[in-house]
């Protein structure tokens, strides 16, 4: 793939670095008179222009475009936060947070809870033996490009946490803070 994107939890990731917001106006015009028929989701900022396509080609067709129209890629700056909650029977509760999260219960599939929008960040539901509280439920899947990670990581030690998973690295490595509460750092790395 181009080395604009990194490819996250369920799409292509890419931002483009924009020197005015009118530059910026004129890429995603650009975008939306090439990429009608698989249309892009497109964010555009006072400095830059984001980018999320789950079709390769039509990731590959928007980096033409960035680069006919001068823009620097910046792919280290993409992320996706998901959220996790841990759950013996998912068939329950899916429907519930669902309803909560997006006002439907259609948005449970599979074992996501996806917005339609985009504007609540992805629930999904992780597989567990049943357990008596207080353990841990819900915890937070950060998607990051796999070079930013190691960064991430030495930040976060740095910061009082602590590495308590990294058995199968890059895909995921389990962080910990000073009070035991986790954070997944994934990758499309090694999955």
């Amino acid at each position: 793939m181009d080395q604009d994107w990194r490819k996250l939890a369920q799409a292509w990731h890419a931002r483009f670095l924009i020197d005015t917001y009118v530059d910026g106006a004129r890429f995603v015009q650009a975008v939306a008179e090439a990429c009608s028929d698989a249309v892009p989701e497109v964010r555009l900022g006072a400095t830059f222009v984001d980018v999320t396509s789950r079709d390769e080609a039509v990731a590959q067709q928007i980096s033409a475009i960035a680069a006919k129209h001068g823009l620097t890629p910046d792919p280290t700056a993409v992320a996706q936060l998901e959220i996790a909650l841990d759950t013996a029977d998912l068939v329950e509760i899916g429907p519930f947070w669902a309803a909560v999260l997006t006002g439907s219960t259609d948005a449970f599939t599979g074992n996501d809870v996806l917005d339609p929008t985009r504007r609540v960040a992805n629930l999904w539901f992780q597989g567990t033996t049943p357990h008596e509280a207080p353990r841990q439920r819900f915890h937070l899947d950060l998607w990051l490009p796999p070079e930013v990670v190691p960064g991430r990581i030495e930040a976060a030690l740095a910061a009082g946490g602590k590495v308590v998973y990294d058995n199968e690295a890059p895909a995921f490595t389990v962080l910990a803070d000073p009070q035991g509460n986790k954070v997944c750092l994934c990758t499309s790395e090694g999955r």
